[in-house]
């Protein structure tokens, strides 16, 4: 399953570490962030909850970018 959310990011590097931080989160199979859409697409491991893992990827996110937004 993928889905697109909204992201707050303000820079590309920034964008970067936040797809880092995505893809190394279980339950995700693959991640991209786009900076200029603010965009991040998920892609799920089949019969993981959505829900549950993109709140791991938030934590996640904001260890390396602590004023970041992901909007569920």
């Amino acid at each position: 399953m993928k889905k697109t959310y909204k992201i707050e990011v303000d820079c590309a590097n920034c964008a970067n570490k936040m797809e880092d931080a995505a893809k190394n989160t279980a339950g995700v199979k693959d991640a991209t962030v786009n900076f200029m859409t603010l965009k991040m697409n998920v892609e799920f491991e089949e019969g993981s909850n959505p829900k549950a893992v993109m709140q791991d990827v938030l934590k996640n996110c904001k260890k390396v970018e602590d004023d970041c937004e992901i909007y569920l």
